[in-house]
């Protein structure tokens, strides 16, 4: 078995205008177990909308229409970050830099070792699964806050910084039966049995990662 085959599988986007190279990396992919989707250039592959799956983008940095990097910072910018592996004949340390710093899993150069590749996607497959993980947690208590009422929020908000049932009270100008019976209700509609659930909650939905 492969050494790759044990590692998670999802999409991998291959955007390559050499048709050699392009057909090599399908079938090196497929190989190991992927889906693959092939794009001869940029502008056939930002008119596909990006899968649901854990996903991989493979793409060399000059192409045709335009510079792989510019895409893969257009994605980070957009709110759709995708790992990106990226492939070029003419590596060199700023080029590697900036493809670093814009999100690039690796900067991998021409003629390529397939085992290199593989090893790359694999950590970009595994970096996108545990990030889109990420935003359906965050997504999930940003849910379970919209639901509650106004003033339950505003009991909730008082009561995750640690303040006590009587001082939400004061605060709020209400009595200390009404925080008591808010508090209840939001526990009650966040599936929350302790304090300790309420702060997580409100944790992650705070969260602005990945």
């Amino acid at each position: 078995m492969d050494s790759h085959e044990s590692e998670i599988q999802g999409v991998v986007l291959v955007v390559e205008d050499d048709p050699l190279v392009q057909r090599a990396l399908g079938r090196l992919f497929r190989k190991a177990g992927h889906r693959v989707e092939l794009f001869e250039n940029l502008a056939s592959f930002m008119a596909r909308d990006l899968p649901d799956d854990p996903t991989c983008l493979v793409l060399d940095l000059h192409l045709p229409d335009g510079n792989g990097l510019e895409i893969v910072d257009a994605l980070h910018a957009g709110g759709t970050p995708v790992p990106a592996v990226v492939i070029t004949a003419h590596g060199d340390v700023p080029t590697t830099v900036r493809a670093m710093r814009k999100g690039a899993v690796e900067l991998i150069e021409k003629p390529f070792d397939n085992d290199q590749v593989l090893a790359a996607v694999a950590e970009g497959l595994a970096r996108d699964a545990k990030d889109r993980a990420a935003r359906r947690r965050r997504d999930a208590a940003r849910g379970l806050l919209e639901s509650l009422s106004p003033r339950e929020r505003e009991v909730f908000d008082l009561v995750v910084e640690g303040l006590a049932n009587k001082v939400v009270a004061s605060r709020l100008g209400v009595a200390e039966k009404t925080v008591k019976v808010h508090r209840a209700r939001a526990m009650k509609k966040m599936d929350a049995t302790s304090l300790a659930d309420l702060i997580f909650i409100a944790n992650t939905a705070r969260s602005s990662e990945p």
